[in-house]
């Protein structure tokens, strides 16, 4: 199925690897020229090498802390008007809320709230002037369905769902949605380390941890980062400007809700 996105420029966040790098790949296949963002250097150029090597897309490389503003300003130079962002950023640590100082609060909220509405705020106007535009937030499956001991991821997406939903109402007639991704749990570095307490208290190790996890799933596994990079390049296509402020949920059916 051809996207209808050849040629467009993306602008994908913390990319090197997971769920990021799932989506800077499906974009690339899709023939759009891809900027990388993480904060490991020689991660983000083996990363970049893959995606060459993979799709001949092109793929320019900036290393650098997105949730900087240092961070955002080399990326946007590198990637001064996408058609397409995706934003993402690596989750708060887990823990009990009570453990959790002013400061802790600030880093979570800046990380994935503050951050992804300033680069939306970077590109907005000129993706309304083209009359192209797809910005797609990687969340999380707690924004839906909270998680106890995620509580800064949980407060923080719910903060930027809240804004994007608003700011996706204004936007739509130009032709730029926004939407966000939801994961559940993937095979990732982000599941490896949340699923570390755990693993421990039960004497396992994480990949046993993982796997156990599994049995409990409806859809009897986790997710493969591929299958929820496909999920963003399809919320990016061209036809589908009439999807506009959703949450899609890739959770394996964990959520169970007739309405979503």
């Amino acid at each position: 199925m051809d996207l209808g996105l050849k040629g467009r420029r993306a602008l994908v966040c913390a990319a090197s690897k997971g769920l990021g790098r799932a989506c800077a790949t499906a974009l690339a296949r899709e023939g759009v020229a891809v900027t990388i963002t993480a904060r490991t250097a020689a991660t983000l150029e083996e990363t970049a090498a893959a995606i060459r090597a993979e799709t001949g897309a092109e793929v320019t490389v900036v290393a650098g802390d997105i949730t900087t503003e240092a961070g955002r300003a080399a990326a946007l130079a590198a990637c001064p008007e996408p058609d397409i962002l995706v934003n993402n950023a690596g989750g708060p640590p887990p823990g009990d809320f009570r453990e959790w100082d002013r400061e802790a609060w600030i880093r979570a909220v800046d990380a994935n709230m503050i951050t992804p509405i300033l680069l939306a705020k970077a590109v907005i106007d000129p993706m309304i002037a083209r009359r192209f535009g797809r910005i797609v937030n990687i969340t999380s499956a707690s924004v839906k369905s909270p998680i106890p001991t995620l509580g800064l991821s949980n407060g923080a997406r719910a903060g930027l769902t809240g804004f994007m939903g608003g700011l996706a109402r204004q936007a739509a007639r130009h032709n730029v949605t926004i939407n966000n991704l939801l994961p559940g749990p993937f095979r990732t570095d982000r599941l490896r380390t949340t699923m570390a307490a755990a693993a421990q208290a039960a004497g396992r190790t994480i990949e046993e941890e993982i796997a156990e996890r599994s049995k409990t799933s409806v859809a009897g596994r986790v997710g493969e980062p591929d299958e929820f990079g496909r999920a963003c390049a399809f919320l990016c296509a061209a036809s589908s400007g009439f999807i506009v402020g959703q949450n899609l949920l890739l959770d394996g059916g964990a959520f169970n809700s007739t309405m979503g």
